[in-house]
């Protein structure tokens, strides 16, 4: 208490008579002590002198003279004490934007409050000298010190980087920091000669992925602060934001990533990056880097890439030939087992593929499906009586009565990584008459359907994707049990009464 009441003295003094000026180090002073409470007192107080100060015009408007030059040449005391103030704020800044490194969150949190609502001050009044009309004065320069302060190298700023979120609903705001993570990611992966920076990489993630991008122009409409000229300026246009939140992104990914963060990238790409972008085909690059990496990732590339094929027409003749690739033992164990059959269903949902095509990939399925786990195959089977359905050429898998019997007689090449040269046509579908005679009655039943004709309607897997081992047994055990026969049973008369005909005529004697 006693602090904050000679705090308080101090900024009454200060903001009263310019001749108690030197006091402000008082209160500077405080923001480099060990003590969280007097930093988080003194934070406050540098808020309301400073925040007053530039509301009053008292700080020098235009490039800032050195302070000895500005003593010794012939500046007014007026000039004198407006160019010494400067300083004092500036000092004031770049201790807050230590401060945003601090261990303590409350002081982090209070240091980026602190620098944004100078933002938005000097926004208002601008320590910009406008020389002529056009000229932009909103504080690029101190944005981009907060933006350096919420990203930095070695440690998780996730929190307070969802503390700031709130200051990117302004389009001026998520504007200017656009082009300050541009700029800050030049810097630093020139720096460290493009080696992964993990936390670094996963905190421009946590900034730019939340960016919520206005769809049309009429939607911009919530600034900070508007200059009189605004609407000729380029951060009232909807293009310019398109073209800096795709050079953003463009630099964000044209360096190598973390593992994790690819995925993380990719699962949000078609929502929130391609539409946004003026070239999305631009990502084609990072796109067949994504895929090279295997697994869940390459499967997500993928769908990026078909996105691309179909919405912006890019030309991409190995798609499905990676996608056939992707097909190993895994795909029925992994835990991205729903994601992936998820979309290869959507991969494979054009009734305009050929039929060597969907073949190869009906004949590795079935035969892969030889040793998944029933969980599995209660999905991949509806799954494959859909493509039959979509693709009827390819029926004559299921109808060659002098097909193959096993995999000795098949002519289907697995280990073949074009479809087209797979020879899936030639084969029949033995694998799935053996799943007819499956220990699980359930996957045997649901193979039998190919027995019959399959109905127009498709099956709907959705259901199935996510169905589990722990699922299918719970619902096993919960199966009411049937009567079970016994050996033996007691004769009955016709009026079931026991048919002791001796026994009562004894009984009536």
């Amino acid at each position: 208490m006693a602090r904050a009441a000679a705090l308080a003295s101090c900024l009454e003094a200060v903001l009263g008579s310019r001749g108690n000026a030197n006091r402000v180090f008082e209160i500077l002073e405080l923001l480099a002590v060990r003590e969280e409470e007097e930093i988080l007192c003194a934070a406050r107080t540098c808020s309301r002198l400073f925040g007053a100060l530039l509301e009053r015009g008292e700080l020098f408007v235009g490039r800032l003279p050195a302070e000895e030059a500005s003593l010794a040449e012939n500046y007014s005391a007026e000039d004198k004490y407006k160019i010494w103030m400067r300083h004092r704020y500036k000092e004031c800044v770049d201790c807050l934007a230590e401060l945003m490194g601090h261990h303590a969150f409350q002081v982090k949190e209070s240091s980026l409050c602190t620098l944004m609502k100078f933002v938005e001050l000097e926004a208002r009044y601008p320590l910009i000298k406008v020389e002529w009309k056009g000229t932009l004065t909103f504080p690029r320069e101190l944005l981009k010190v907060v933006v350096d302060g919420l990203l930095p190298l070695n440690e998780d700023a996730s929190l307070l980087i969802s503390r700031f979120q709130e200051y990117m609903e302004y389009d001026d705001i998520r504007y200017f920091v656009i082009k300050a993570v541009t700029e800050s990611i030049g810097q630093v992966m020139q720096k460290t000669k493009e080696r992964p920076l993990p936390f670094y990489q996963q905190n421009v993630f946590s900034l730019i992925s939340p960016i919520n991008m206005p769809n049309k122009e009429s939607d911009m409409v919530k600034f900070m602060v508007k200059q009189d000229n605004w609407e000729e300026l380029k951060v009232s246009k909807l293009q310019a934001h398109k073209q800096a939140f795709e050079k953003m992104w463009l630099s964000f990914l044209k360096h190598k990533l973390p593992t994790g963060l690819y995925k993380k990238v990719l699962v949000i790409l078609h929502d929130s990056i391609l539409p946004y972008m003026n070239e999305p085909t631009l990502m084609i690059d990072f796109l067949t880097v994504a895929y090279g990496i295997g697994g869940a990732i390459s499967l997500l590339a993928l769908n990026g890439l078909f996105i691309l094929i179909h919405q912006h027409n890019l030309e991409y003749p190995d798609f499905y030939k990676k996608l056939y690739s992707l097909l190993d033992p895994s795909i029925y164990h992994v835990k991205y087992r729903a994601r992936f059959f998820h979309l290869a269903d959507l991969f494979l949902s054009s009734s305009h593929l050929p039929a060597y095509l969907v073949a190869a990939f009906i004949k590795r399925l079935s035969r892969l499906a030889l040793t998944a786990p029933p969980e599995a195959l209660l999905m991949v089977i509806p799954f494959i009586c859909n493509l039959f359905r979509r693709h009827p050429a390819c029926k004559v898998l299921v109808h060659r009565p002098n097909g193959p019997e096993d995999v000795s007689e098949d002519p289907y090449i697995m280990e073949e990584e074009s479809p087209s040269e797979s020879r899936a046509l030639e084969s029949s579908l033995w694998e799935m008459r053996s799943l007819q005679n499956h220990y699980h009655p359930d996957v045997a039943k649901a193979a039998a359907v190919l027995n019959q004709s399959l109905s127009e309607i498709e099956d709907d897997i959705s259901g199935l994707l996510e169905l589990s081992a722990y699922e299918l047994f719970d619902k096993e055990v919960k199966k009411k049990a049937a009567d079970v026969p016994l050996e033996f049973e007691q004769i009955r008369g016709l009026f079931g009464k026991k048919n002791d005909i001796f026994a009562e005529h004894f009984a009536l004697d």
